[in-house]
C-alpha cells in the first residue's frame, strides 16, 4: 500500500501515530498524523487504572500512538485507545513512523534533483519499494549498501534510481557492528611462512554480504588480530566463523596447526 492519503481511512487494531489536539473533561482530540483525520481518545481508553487527571497522561502538541477501535465513516468518526497499546508496540510504532518520515523526505530531495513532481516519483517507487521490503527505508537503505542494482530489479527506472541512491547515501547513517578475535597459526615447514600468508588471504577472501568486511592485522607473530564489521552480530559471527575455519583449515591441510580464540 501506497503512503496513506488523506481521503484514506485506518483500519480497526491498527496502531497510529497521532497529534494532541485537545483535552477535555471526557477525553482526547487526536489527529492521526499519516491519514490528516481526527479521532477521540475516551478517558476511559487512556489507562487501564482510575484517570483523575488526563494531563497526567497526555499533554497537548503530544506525539502519542494510539490503536484504533472503531471507524464510522459515514459519521466521520474514528475511537482510539491508548491503554490498548503496550510500551513494545509504542516504541517499534514510533521508530517505523520516523523511518517512514525520513523516507518520504528522501524522495522528495530526488524528486527536486530530478526536477519532477513528488506525485510521480512516490508512483514510481513506493509500491514496487514497500512490496520488497515491507517498509520504504528498508529498500533505501539496501540500495545504500548494495548499490543501485536493488532497485532496478525492482523495474525503477535508472535516472530514479541512481538518484535516490546518490540520496540516500548522503542521509541514511548505515548501522554496523564488530567483532573480534585472534588467530594462532604456525608452521615449522621450509615455506611455512608463506603458508601461513597463505591461509591468511584464504580467511580475508571469504565470501561476505555487500558492505561487511574483514580485516586481519599481525600482533606478533604467531598471533593474528582478526576483526569483521558487519550489519548486525548475527551476520558478523558468521562471517568471523566462516573466516576463521577456513584459515584454520587452510594452515592445518599445509601441516601446521591454527587456532581461533574469541575476543
Amino acid at each position: 500500500m501506497s503512503s496513506p492519503g488523506k481521503d484514506e481511512w485506518p483500519e480497526v487494531g491498527e496502531l497510529a501515530v497521532t497529534t494532541v489536539n485537545k483535552i477535555t473533561r471526557y477525553g482526547v482530540y487526536a489527529t492521526l498524523d499519516e491519514y490528516g483525520k481526527e479521532g477521540f481518545l475516551h478517558i476511559s481508553e487512556i489507562s487501564t487504572g482510575w484517570v483523575r487527571n488526563i494531563h497526567d497522561f497526555i499533554r497537548e502538541g503530544e506525539k502519542v500512538v494510539l490503536k484504533v477501535l472503531r471507524v464510522d465513516v459515514d459519521r466521520k468518526h474514528i475511537d482510539l485507545s491508548l491503554r490498548r497499546v503496550t510500551k513494545g508496540e509504542r516504541r517499534e510504532r514510533i521508530l517505523l513512523w520516523k523511518r517512514s518520515k525520513k523516507a518520504e523526505s528522501l524522495l522528495r530531495s530526488a524528486s527536486q534533483k530530478l526536477g519532477i513532481s513528488l506525485e510521480e516519483i512516490y508512483a514510481k517507487t513506493w509500491v514496487p519499494l514497500e512490496e520488497a521490503f515491507g517498509e520504504i527505508h528498508e529498500g533505501l537503505e539496501r540500495a545504500t549498501k548494495e548499490g543501485v542494482d536493488v532497485l532496478l530489479k525492482l523495474g525503477i527506472p535508472s535516472d530514479i534510481a541512481n538518484v535516490l541512491v546518490e540520496v540516500a547515501k548522503e542521509k541514511i547513517r548505515i548501522r554496523t557492528v564488530k567483532v573480534r578475535g585472534h588467530l594462532r597459526i604456525s608452521c615449522t615447514k621450509p615455506d611455512g611462512v608463506l603458508r601461513i600468508k597463505e591461509a591468511l588471504l584464504k580467511a580475508k577472501g571469504v565470501q561476505v554480504t555487500p558492505g561487511a568486511s574483514i580485516s586481519l592485522d599481525v600482533v606478533s607473530p604467531p598471533k593474528y588480530r582478526i576483526e569483521v564489521t558487519a550489519s548486525d552480530y548475527k551476520e558478523a559471527n558468521e562471517i568471523m566463523r566462516k573466516a576463521t575455519e577456513t584459515a584454520v583449515e587452510s594452515i592445518t591441510e599445509a601441516g601446521g596447526q591454527g587456532v581461533f580464540e574469541r575476543g
